[in-house]
Order: structure tokens, then sequence, then C-alpha cells
């Protein structure tokens, strides 16, 4: 053994060792100088005296048994191995580990002499602990041990290095390159020559080993490594230990690959939306390309039919994903097999004989293809469509989307090139993400379903995208908001009135959902129905204020607890801004009243745009506060923009910028070149349908002006004699406007209103013809009375004016003025 601990060197080696040459008597013959440094004696004290002397026992007969198995080992034995207790030249006792070799002097018969090699005893045991942990290191299954040397050659290994297809079973003097991919020995050769360089040890690096012979996958392998240097302290070469850890890594993968997937298909209420996020993270982290069809019926929120697991269902391939996807972009798809009795493919379960699935568990498996070397479904068969649709794929794999027991759909993945194959645990990963992203759509396409309703609903309470009134060219558009917030309560509304004029109307409840748009509805009629009592804007919004509070008092006071009402509709706020305005072509005036809207834009005709000043009241719904109205006079074919606050929001800044963005919308879409049905889209343009944060109202109108020459205004004294004269005016004027046809009607219809204005008026009476897309007589006077029409009776002479007057016109009325009221008749223009 070594005299000191720092060297470790083998304890019984040759150098710097405790040695004595003992002769046939036990004799000390000779003694080295580890000895005279182990027991501090010198040589001339020892040498020729017995060695039993140095023992603490002296007893000579147990040394003397030592030298006849010395004898005996001496005859034929390779020595043997033992312990003893000696005396220390300091006087303590030193226990130690000897070895005695016996020597052959050549004589026949003659006792040999015994070389003994000692150390101390717990250096012996550390020793022997080392060799057999070395030993076992070299012998074990479980991890790949390898000693490099200074040029990374190997030196040694065990069995098990690298236990893969493609490594030679003879590996000393190979280098890594030699048997494994380039780029992949490359990478561990560079953090060995770090290590062996450094010194410092590499723990726990991670990487992937692919051999010449199969490249496809490789094995996933942490590295342990540290330097092995010389007794000099140069570096001799490197130790490493390979574990593989592919089985862990692929399964930490999986979880991980479902966690991700689970969260992507938590990401929309959208059915397209979660698909394509979904095969977005299966390629190419779990396949080289990933596809999900779908049955068409799902896409519009329907259900496949009861009995569509029985009979193959047409596909639409709505997502794909990878490098290959181009090729996965087809139309239609069918499936091979019921959706919802997908049987496993034999490959899936290992040797195909395993027990054959009941009813219930083979609903919703999926189907494993090896393409390459290729089991197919049945003997003799061939692999489906669906798993040769990816040039080059040598595996795919197929599970069904199903969900409450009702298939419709399916979720496949290949992979080509180099990538492993898929396995069935692959397999079973696909068929648990399939089930979860199965709830995921037939949660969307429930969702999708409610929100065409909503949407549907929402459509049909706005009136048709386009008009033509005498007064505008209107253009509308609606956009609902993303799939997540829900429809919203945004409306307008162009609504024909009296005298060729026209009402616009844009407005947003507050909220999203059924409530809002129900709200919506309730507005956009009272709207209507007090736009047909001629209201002035800012006395309209009045009463619609009022209408607004009530139905809030209404919803708060609905008794929840009561048990004829059922399960309650979730409510919200009644609030909503309202933008209320009306054109006259006559007069080119406008006048608008807002409640909380955004003012509208103007266009003029020299391409200027430019907002209304306007004193906008409080939202619908807040009450207490009056109504102000502003009054515009428009140039001819100005168009007028009215929208909602998510046009010019839409979370993307402050409010002023989004209104100077309208405005370059505006010019840039060219409203005034074009027909308002084109330009509404470009303005648009860029504002997805489906995902926007609020809904998008727009309302354009180009403003147009009734030609002077087809109005006729006359003032009337209130005397009874001018009627006479009114009727030869107006036949005057309908015969100069060649509309002889309505000369009866109109005589009479004339007759009754100015009778009427100046027996119960009193005062100077205005009569005014307009010819537009009707004829409207119309007779103002200065009484604030309400004209009634009621049934006369028989026995009466009077009474019966305004029943011919309704007879005879396509609709009448009056209107209110602030210096008194109006009374209209509208009758149809004949036929060219």
């Amino acid at each position: 053994m070594r005299a000191t601990e720092s060297n470790q060197d083998y304890p019984f080696a040759a150098t710097n060792t405790a040695a004595a040459l003992l002769d046939g008597a036990g004799t000390i013959v000779a003694w080295t100088p580890a000895a005279e440094a182990l027991l501090e004696r010198r040589s001339a004290d020892v040498c020729g005296r017995p060695a039993h002397e140095l023992l603490a026992d002296p007893d000579p007969g147990s040394w003397q048994a030592v030298l006849a198995q010395g004898g005996q080992a001496g005859r034929g034995g390779d020595g043997w191995e033992g312990r003893a207790t000696l005396r220390h030249g300091s006087g303590r006792e030193l226990e130690i580990g000897f070895r005695a070799i016996p020597l052959n002097d050549g004589v026949r018969g003659n006792a040999g002499r015994c070389l003994v090699l000692g150390a101390p005893l717990e250096l012996v045991a550390r020793w022997r602990q080392d060799h057999a942990f070395t030993q076992e290191l070299f012998l074990q299954g479980r991890v790949g041990l390898a000693v490099f040397d200074a040029d990374l050659r190997l030196l040694r290994t065990n069995t098990h290095l690298l236990p893969y297809t493609g490594v030679p079973v003879e590996l000393k003097g190979r280098r890594l390159s030699d048997f494994l991919w380039a780029a992949d020995a490359r990478t561990i050769d560079d953090r060995l020559r770090e290590v062996l360089h450094s010194g410092h040890p590499l723990i726990g690096f991670n990487t992937t080993a692919r051999t010449l012979d199969d490249p496809r996958g490789g094995r996933i392998v942490t590295i342990q490594a540290f330097r092995l240097q010389q007794p000099d302290g140069r570096p001799m070469g490197v130790a490493a230990v390979f574990t593989d850890v592919t089985d862990h890594e692929r399964s930490r993968g999986r979880l991980d690959l479902l966690y991700r997937a689970t969260g992507a298909l938590g990401g929309s209420l959208s059915v397209l939306r979660t698909v394509e996020d979904l095969v977005g993270v299966l390629a190419p982290s779990f396949g080289d390309c990933a596809a999900v069809d779908l049955v068409e019926t799902v896409l519009s929120g329907g259900e496949p039919p009861a009995d569509g697991h029985h009979l193959p269902l047409p596909l639409i391939r709505m997502a794909v994903a990878g490098a290959d996807a181009d090729a996965l972009r087809k139309g239609t798809t069918r499936f091979a097999a019921p959706l919802a009795t997908a049987v496993a493919h034999p490959a899936a379960t290992g040797a195909g004989g395993s027990e054959p699935a009941g009813p219930e568990d083979r609903e919703c498996r999926g189907e494993l293809i090896t393409l390459l070397g290729a089991r197919p479904a049945e003997p003799g068969s061939d692999p489906p469509k669906w798993a040769t649709a990816v040039p080059g794929a040598h595996s795919a794999m197929t599970a069904p989307l199903c969900a409450r027991g009702i298939g419709f759909g399916r979720l496949t993945l290949w992979r080509t090139g180099d990538t492993a194959p898929l396995e069935p645990d692959d397999l079973a990963l696909l068929e648990e993400i399939a089930a979860r992203a199965a709830v995921a759509v037939d949660n969307a396409r429930r969702y999708t379903k409610e929100r065409r309703t909503a949407v549907g609903l929402q459509r049909s309470l706005l009136p048709p995208a386009t008009a033509e009134t005498p007064a505008v060219e209107a253009a509308g558009l609606y956009l609902p908001a993303d799939a997540d917030s829900g429809v919203g309560g945004d409306w307008f509304d162009v609504i024909p009135l009296s005298s060729a004029r026209v009402a616009l109307v844009a407005g947003d409840v507050t909220g999203h959902g059924l409530h809002a748009t129900a709200m919506m509805g309730r507005l956009r009629s009272a709207v209507r129905a007090m736009a047909d009592l001629e209201l002035e804007p800012e006395e309209l919004l009045a009463h619609v204020d009022d209408m607004v509070l009530q139905v809030g008092a209404e919803a708060e006071s609905d008794a929840a607890e009561d048990a004829d009402a059922g399960t309650p509709v979730p409510g919200g706020p009644a609030g909503a801004t309202c933008l209320y305005a009306v054109y006259d072509p006559v007069t080119r005036s406008c006048v608008m009243a807002s409640a909380g809207h955004p003012p509208p834009a103007v266009v003029g005709p020299d391409g200027t745009v430019e907002y209304v000043e306007l004193s906008p009241g409080p939202p619908l719904g807040v009450g207490g506060w009056p109504f102000e109205a502003v009054e515009r006079e428009l140039a001819p074919g100005s168009v007028l923009a009215l929208y909602t606050d998510g046009l010019i929001e839409r979370g993307e800044g402050d409010i002023d910028q989004g209104m100077r963005d309208l405005a370059d919308r505006l010019l840039r879409a060219d409203v005034l070149g074009r027909p308002l049905r084109e330009a509404r889209h470009d303005i648009v343009a860029g504002l997805p349908p489906g995902r926007l944060r609020d809904d998008v109202t727009l309302l354009l109108a180009r403003t147009r002006v009734v030609d002077p020459g087809a109005i006729a205004t006359w003032r009337l004294d209130a005397d009874p004699a001018v009627v006479a004269d009114a009727r030869h005016l107006v036949l005057a004027q309908l015969t100069a406007w060649d509309l002889d046809e309505l000369a009866f009607s109109t005589e009479l219809i004339v007759s009754e209103l100015v009778t009427n204005a100046i027996r119960h008026a009193g005062g100077q009476v205005r009569l005014r013809l307009i010819r537009a897309d009707t004829l409207t007589c119309e007779v103002s006077d200065s009484s604030n009375t309400q004209p009634r029409m009621r049934r006369a009776r028989s026995s009466e002479e009077g009474g019966r004016g305004l029943y011919i007057v309704a007879q005879l016109s396509h609709r009448w009325g009056s209107r209110y003025a602030r210096g008194g009221k109006t009374v209209w008749s509208e009758q149809s223009l004949p036929l060219p």
C-alpha cells in the first residue's frame, strides 16, 4: 500500500508500497523505504530479525502458522491476504491489511521466501470499495458508461453504452461520429471536450442521439461527465455516464402537449378558431402535419343526424397545420367508417391479439397506420385514404371527435421524413386530446347555434341595408362583436317622413347578449312609432328616454320569486345612446339631436370632412336632462355618416384618434363618387366580422334636393271664398306637371283641408304641393288643434272631410311646428 493517502495507486502496487521480504524461517530479509515510513522503523533495525516481533501479539506460534500457510501457498499457491496488528515505531498499534506472495527459489523441496505487501486496513478497505464500485458500473445495464481518451476516442464501455440500432458491438478506439449522426456526435463531443479542458464536470445535459443506421427519432440521453487525471495532474481522458431518458422525456412532453392543447381549446368559443388553435399546437410539436375535419352542420351550430354513427358522413377540412399543409387543403372528405365506431388498428394495441372491445369501448377509438412496411387495417387491404393524404408520410393516426355519444369529426396526425414513427402511446395521447377537443368543439357549436339565433334576431330587427328616398340615398352596415363578447344592441334606421323628408337614426344599447338585442328591438320600434307622430328630434328623444326609464323600473320590480315567472332571463342595464336626425330635401336643412351618441360626420361636395358640433344630452335611461337640437344646412350631394362607438374606439386608442381615422376612411372610400353600398365595405375594411370587441354600425346617407320646379306654394286668406281659388290653382299646377289623372282626388283633398283650416284655425293658410316619389298636399295653419277623423252618422251633414281625405290618400297625417300645425296627404303617382 502507498505510504501516504494522497497517492491513489493500487495499495499493493510495487511503487511506494510498504513491502518486506521474509525468508523461509520468517526472518525479515529486506525492508522498503515505504515500510520504513509506514511503521517509522529503519531497515537496519528490522532486517535480520523475526517478523513476529513486529506483531502486537509477539507469540511466535501465530507467525509460524502464517509461514506454514505461506509454505503451502509457495508449493503452488498465488499467495493470500489477511490482516494483522503491528507495533508502530511510536509505540502505538497499527492495524494493516497485507498480502503475502510466495517466492520460489527454484530448488525443489526448499521452503520459499515470501514477499509481504501491507497498507493501513482503512486504506485497503477503501480500495476494495472503489474497485467494487468501478466493476459494478461496467457490469450494470441501466446506464451507459464510457471512458474516452484525450482525443475523445472510446477506451472502455459497458455493454449498454447506447443500446440502440446501429451501435457497433466493439467500440474501443472509435469516435462517436463513427456511428452517430454528425450533428449529434458534434454536440456531445463539444461538451466532453469542454470538460476535458476546464475540468468542470458536466451535469444533467440532455441531448438526442441518432445512429447512422436508424436516424429517425433517436433517443434522448442525459449525460454526466468528469475529467480523468494522471498522477501528475495532467488530463488523460473523460468518463461519461449516458442515461436513456427517452420514455421519461416523452411522457413529460406528452403531458406538456396535453396541457398546451387543453389551453388552446379553451381560448375561443368559435368552432373555426378552436380547431385552428388546436392544430397549431399539434404541428409540429406532435406531428409534422395535423388536420381537423368536421361535419358541415357543426359549422352552423347544427348537430349531425341521430343516425350519423351508422352512415359515413361528408366532412369539411376546417383546419390544417404543418410543413405539408397545402397537401391537406382539399375539399370535402368522407370517413371510411362510421364516426362513432372507428375501431383501433391492431398496430395501436401491439400484436393485434387483444379481445374485441365492447360496443361502448369501440366508440371514439382511434386508428394507427404504419405506411412503410404497413400493416393495413385488414390483411390485404390498402391503408385508408386519409392516411396517405400527406406525401412522404411514414405513419399516421386519427381519432374521432365524439361528444355525448355523437361523432361529428376527426383529428388526424401525420409524421414524415426522419421523425420517429408514431407509437401506441401517441395514439392514446391523441385520443385524449380528441376527447377534450370534442367537448370544446361541441361547446363552441352550441354557442354558435345560440349566437346565430341572436345575430339572426338582431339582423331581423334591422332595416334593409340600402334605401332610396327622395331625400337620401342610404346604405347601412352592421358587424357583430366577436363570439366571446356576444351579440350587441347596435342599430340604424332610415324612416321616411311626410313631405319627402327622412329621419336617420343610429343607436347603441348598453351591453351584449339577447337582452341588449331585445332592448334594441323595443327602442327601434319606439323611435319609428314616435317618428310617425312627426315629433321634433329633441322631443322624440325625451319620449324615448321616458320609455327606457320605465323599462328599467319594470326590470327592477320584476319579482324573481314569482312561481309563474320561471327561470329569469339574465338582464342588464337598460341604457342606450341614440342620434336622431331629420333631413328635409326641400329646405336642405337637417335637424338633429343626440342622447350621448358620437356626432355624425359630414363629407361635403368639396371633399372636406367635418363633425357636426352637437350638444349631446345624457344617454337614454338617465333622465332629468333636456336634449338640444342643432340645425345644419347640407349642400346637395353631401354624405352624412352616422355610426356607433365600436367604429371609432375598437380598443386601439382614444376617441379623437378614432374619429380622425374615420374621416380618412371616408375619403379613401370615395363616398362622394361611388355608390354608398360599395363604399361602406371599404370604410370598415380591416375590421374582420366576428373578431370585434364591440359591435360596429355605420349608416351613410347622400343628400338629395327636390327640384324647385316640383314645389308649388300659395298663401291663402282665411276666407271661405278662397277654397274655390285653391282648387283652380291646384288643377292648373297638376296640368303643368302632367298629373291630370290625380286632378279629381287632389281637388277634393285640397278643398277639405283648406276648408277645415279656414273654419277651425283662423288666420292665413299655406297650401303647398310637392312632387317627389309621391304627390304631397300640405295645408298649414297657426292652430295647434289636432285634427281627428271620425265616422259621421247618417243624419249628420258634416264630419266626413278627413274620412274622404283618408280614402283618397295613400297615407295622411299631421305634424306640429313652432308656429302651428300642418296636415298633409300623399298620393301615389300614376305609372308612366
